[in-house]
């Protein structure tokens, strides 16, 4: 039988520009002690450590991880690129819930470099490979633009042409998403903008300018997560529990459909989305709260559709009307989200977790959404993998 998990602690230092951070390790390993202060459990109750980075070398989790313990512990090292950290946060979830452990600890970090992503070796093939080639039957490569950019503002263009939306109506995620940050410590850019300037930042691929794409971020988070029985035996408040879960891959859709939108994701998305709600035998209208992946703001807006936040063809509505924001609908990503609390690659899902906890714990302070019960998670990662995380207070 599963068993009940719980979020028992979370941790997260504030997120940086490249060039600003600490090294990785001690960055992973404040974060690391920040959640097990959290959860009010020393380093030696923690029996498994699921630990996330994607520009890192080898057993880096260890390496960050023993900044605050030897215990010997399995420490198991991941890299789904940007949806690595809640591709940790599912096998420590896993691990409890299947009973191979009582308390597990997933960790997060990134120390990045400014500029686009690049991959680190030109010497063999491309994980990414199969994806460019699509994309480049679809709508070409421009070797002057980010190809990130290219792939999300390619989502964009395919949704303008089928639906004949405005394209600053994805330069008002962008403004939306300052406004939430500017009430989160934690966050890169807390000062707010306006459409005018979001607008008229720099082109950076069509639809996309340059205040619509998340930064190269360093930082780190973690989360502990334990069974009930653990919980109970150490004195941990049981408020919040992860009600579902589901990490999917690519199908044969994201290459032979002709849409941007399935190249990045769209129907790993909505396939994870449909399982979490069957499983946990609610709907997105039930939802108080979301922090979805706001890499590019097309992406959050073509999110919108896959979780069931809004019908497909409604996003630009659903924006307009204010439902993404306090006051509507649902909440969409409080924290400021990828655009402006940052992207630490490594660290983004599991920064995800420590909001919508603090969200359901009711301590959020000047970003708490009033009441929140019920809270969603979305973590993309292209190569590919999308985990869909709910989240329920007790």
């Amino acid at each position: 039988m599963r068993r009940n998990v719980y979020v028992a602690g979370v941790g997260m230092i504030p997120f940086t520009k490249p060039g600003k951070s600490e090294a990785y390790n001690v960055m992973g390993a404040r974060a690391a002690a920040l959640a097990l202060q959290d959860a009010g459990v020393p380093y030696d109750a923690v029996q498994q450590a699921y630990v996330s980075y994607v520009y890192g070398d080898s057993t880096a989790g260890q390496a960050a991880i023993y900044g605050v313990g030897l215990t010997g512990i399995p420490v198991f090292n991941l890299n789904n690129n940007c949806s690595s950290g809640s591709s940790a946060l599912y096998l420590a979830r896993q691990a409890v819930e299947s009973g191979v452990a009582e308390c597990a600890i997933a960790l997060g970090f990134e120390q990045m470099v400014p500029g686009a992503l690049k991959g680190a070796y030109d010497d063999r093939p491309s994980p990414m490979a199969r994806f460019a080639e699509t994309m480049d039957q679809l709508q070409g490569t421009l070797p002057t633009a980010p190809r990130a950019a290219q792939f999300f503002g390619g989502a964009g263009r395919d949704y303008i042409k089928q639906y004949g939306i405005r394209p600053d109506t994805f330069g008002r995620i962008s403004v939306k998403a300052r406004q939430h940050a500017a009430r989160n410590p934690l966050a890169v850019f807390r000062d707010t903008v306006t459409l005018e300037e979001v607008m008229a930042s720099p082109a950076v691929f069509d639809p996309l300018t340059r205040l619509q794409c998340c930064p190269p971020t360093c930082g780190a988070a973690a989360t502990i997560v334990c069974s009930e029985e653990f919980a109970r035996k150490h004195g941990i408040a049981r408020k919040v529990r992860i009600a579902a879960q589901s990490m999917t891959t690519d199908t044969p859709s994201t290459f032979d459909s002709g849409d941007m939108r399935r190249v990045v994701g769209y129907d790993m998305t909505a396939a994870a989305a449909k399982q979490v709600y069957e499983a946990a035998g609610v709907g997105p209208e039930d939802l108080d709260v979301v922090e979805l992946h706001d890499c590019f703001t097309a992406n959050e807006l073509i999110t919108y559709e896959g979780l069931g936040l809004t019908p497909e063809g409604t996003a630009e509505k659903f924006i307009l009307d204010g439902d993404n924001t306090y006051g509507g609908k649902v909440v969409t990503n409080p924290s400021g989200g990828l655009l402006s609390k940052g992207h630490p690659l490594g660290a983004t899902g599991l920064a995800q977790c420590y909001e919508l906890t603090h969200q359901l714990r009711g301590t959020a302070d000047q970003r708490q959404v009033e009441g929140a019960r019920l809270a969603l998670q979305h973590n993309l990662g292209l190569g590919g993998a999308c985990v869909v995380t709910l989240y329920e207070r007790v």
